[in-house]
């Protein structure tokens, strides 16, 4: 014998080992009990064919954030990976110079605001009867002088008063009626209360130092340096103690609840892809996911050397504890329609078993005992999206029924039992 004849049969018994393996254990799957699936069928439709496009993950928002102010970073309390909400500090400045300013600055508006409120009020009732107080005693003390000066009059024409006397009685009698007319002027002032020019000065004063007071505070706030909406942190630009100028980069965020995709599609297919419609996308590191996306937009201009048109895509991502399944900069490839019409198959999207090397279905098959069914793996390649279901190309006849729910489970050979056709 050979060496030649001695490999031939070194390779059919090894052939006929993994053949005999294969059978017992689909034999040991068809002797499970019998897994309750739902089933539907394989359905012939005349669609545009399509074609598959590639294109990179970005986030919907990319804010890079940087500081309004000048100053030295007290708090950095982010790292690259971190979420962080609306409005949480991403960097907190040296504030203590500012702060002080800010507490004059209330000081002083305080001070305004009773000046204010002062001349706003008007005299208080004590004033007033403080005033006609001293005005009633500048009345009688000018009355007194009048009668005075009546009997110093009399008591001059009887010469029993020179002239220098009689003069200084006069000018004290002078006096009181001036100051009884000043008091009386100070009396109505008084109950008149302030003028309203100089409440309208007040106020202008007032509104000044307020804004001196708003202007303090939003510099404050931009001490603080927030982020602009929920998101991740993909870089940092600063630390403690560095010091940023108005301007400088302090962090970058991304939005990732939503991702987008943009590819560049060809002149002649872009035609056919509309805004809003529904495409189906697989992102090479995701391989047991397919994503239901959208087209959002189609650029009008396109590249002038590749005649090919940007077309964005969107997809709502998933994150669970803060961590995002998308990452950016991922390859994602979208089938889009091409314009050609053709019949094709569709089933269900839960029909797919994702995962695995291929994309696979399993089908409902005759078992070895009669009236038994089992479930017999087929590999397919999708296509373009229809609403809820989604085009396949694989060995598969339409009519042919294809398990739906309780797919995830199943092994290649495993008996079945249909519990409910799906609609």
């Amino acid at each position: 014998m050979n060496k030649k004849f001695q490999m031939i049969i070194v390779k059919i018994f090894a052939l006929s080992l993994v053949f005999l393996c294969s059978m017992g254990s689909i034999t040991a799957n068809a002797q499970r009990p019998a897994a309750n699936v739902v089933v539907a069928k394989v359905v012939e439709q005349t669609v545009a064919a399509g074609q598959t496009f590639v294109g990179t993950t970005t986030p919907v928002r990319k804010s890079m954030v940087g500081s309004a102010v000048d100053g030295r970073v007290a708090v950095y309390p982010i790292n690259e990976g971190d979420f962080v909400q609306k409005n949480q500090p991403l960097a907190q400045l040296l504030t203590a110079t500012i702060s002080l300013e800010v507490k004059a600055a209330k000081s002083e508006l305080t001070l305004r605001k009773e000046e204010l409120n002062e001349l706003e009020n008007g005299s208080r009732p004590a004033e007033i009867r403080q005033a006609k107080a001293g005005m009633l005693a500048a009345k009688t003390a000018m009355e007194y002088h009048q009668k005075k000066k009546i009997r110093a009059e009399e008591l001059y024409r009887s010469n029993a008063l020179n002239a220098d006397e009689l003069q200084l009685i006069i000018s004290e009698q002078i006096q009181a009626e001036q100051k009884y007319l000043q008091a009386m002027e100070g009396y109505q002032l008084v109950v008149d209360g302030p003028r309203k020019e100089r409440i309208e000065q007040a106020r202008a004063q007032f509104a000044i130092q307020q804004s001196v007071v708003e202007k303090l505070e939003d510099q404050l706030s931009k001490h603080t340096i927030k982020a602009p909406f929920d998101g991740f942190i993909s870089a940092e630009h600063t630390e403690v103690g560095q010091w940023v100028q108005r301007g400088e980069l302090v962090a970058e965020v991304l939005a990732m609840n939503e991702i987008d995709i943009l590819t560049q599609v060809p002149e002649n297919v872009v035609p056919f892809v509309k805004q809003g419609m529904q495409v189906n996308v697989r992102i090479a590191a995701l391989p047991e996911y397919l994503f239901a996306a959208q087209v959002v937009t189609i650029a009008p201009q396109a590249d002038i050397r590749a005649r090919t048109f940007p077309v964005k895509i969107r997809i709502k991502n998933k994150i669970e504890n803060h961590v995002p399944l998308i990452k950016s900069g991922m390859i994602a490839r979208v089938t889009l329609p091409t314009g050609t019409k053709k019949k094709s198959l569709f089933i269900p999207k839960d029909a797919l078993v994702l995962g695995g090397r291929t994309t696979m279905v399993y089908v409902v098959a005759p078992g070895e005992k009669k009236g038994t069914l089992i479930a017999a793996p087929v590999s397919v390649e999708t296509g373009i999206a229809k609403g809820e279901l989604i085009q396949v190309i694989g060995n598969l006849q339409p009519g042919q029924q294809v398990i739906t729910r309780g797919n995830e489970r199943l092994r290649p050979g495993q008996s079945i039992a249909i519990i409910e056709p799906q609609q």
